[in-house]
């Protein structure tokens, strides 16, 4: 008798699983060809699979015959992160952050190319910045996603060269000025966004990390550019960095 206790891996649901981890992480819909070439399937099977999943809700066929990830994968993978407690672990330093700044702290994860902003605490200022509960930014342009980004430069760069949108005339769409900026990051301890996703709106960010170094998520500070003093941007620089080495410290003892 075998001694192997390894268990089976069913491969329709490893296959399935595939596409729905290609979909979050596309930015934009897929087709079908460009999928299966993609996840070296074939397109009946990965047609057939597709459907499944729109039954389910967990994708969503758009009118071009492409396909996409619906918010149900947000929904399920925003229960993961609450039942690792990260919105708990996290609380106290981003009440540290608020009372330290006054400005807007967030608590953010990545979705495929962009951040989620899953908790935050509002700002104590008369001019502040405002994004919902639940509201999205791309990873290239915002504190917290360039502080995500930079933590996962290797494994995210060739998705996101390409995908390096303007939404100011300070946002970076140039490789070569990014990688600049990312090595900046690392070696800084946190990102800084100068306005790069919405006008006058500043913002500083720091990587969470996981005990294994695994980026679970990452702590951003947002201001209005009339707020900031001399030495400010230092200052919540640092201030966030400790933050986020805090709550990824909180997290090991979990």
């Amino acid at each position: 008798m075998s001694n192997d206790t390894e268990p089976r891996v069913d491969s329709t649901l490893s296959k399935g699983l595939m596409i729905l981890e290609a979909l979050t992480a596309a930015n934009g819909s897929v087709g079908v060809s460009d999928l299966s070439r993609q996840l070296g399937l074939t397109k009946s099977n990965t047609f057939r699979l597709l459907k499944t999943l729109s039954v389910l809700g967990y994708v969503r066929h758009e009118p071009d015959k492409t396909y996409s990830a619906t918010l149900k994968t947000w929904q399920v993978g925003r229960s993961v992160v609450e039942n690792m407690n990260l919105r708990s672990a996290a609380e106290p330093m981003m009440n540290h952050l608020s009372q330290e700044t006054k400005e807007t702290i967030y608590l953010a994860v990545r979705d495929g190319l962009r951040v989620v902003y899953i908790d935050k605490v509002e700002s104590l200022q008369p001019i502040r910045s405002w994004n919902p509960i639940g509201g999205t930014a791309p990873l290239h342009c915002v504190g917290t996603g360039k502080a995500i980004l930079a933590a996962n430069y290797s494994q995210l760069r060739e998705a996101m060269i390409g995908r390096l949108e303007a939404f100011t005339d300070q946002t970076i769409t140039e490789a070569a000025v990014l990688d600049k900026d990312m090595e900046a990051t690392r070696l800084r301890g946190y990102a800084i966004d100068s306005g790069e996703f919405r006008v006058n709106i500043h913002s500083l960010g720091a990587a969470i990390l996981l005990p294994d170094g695994e980026v679970i998520g990452a702590l951003g500070i947002s201001v209005p550019d009339v707020n900031l003093n001399a030495g400010d941007v230092e200052r919540y620089g640092t201030l966030v960095q400790l933050a986020a080495q805090s709550v990824s410290q909180a997290l090991a003892r979990l």
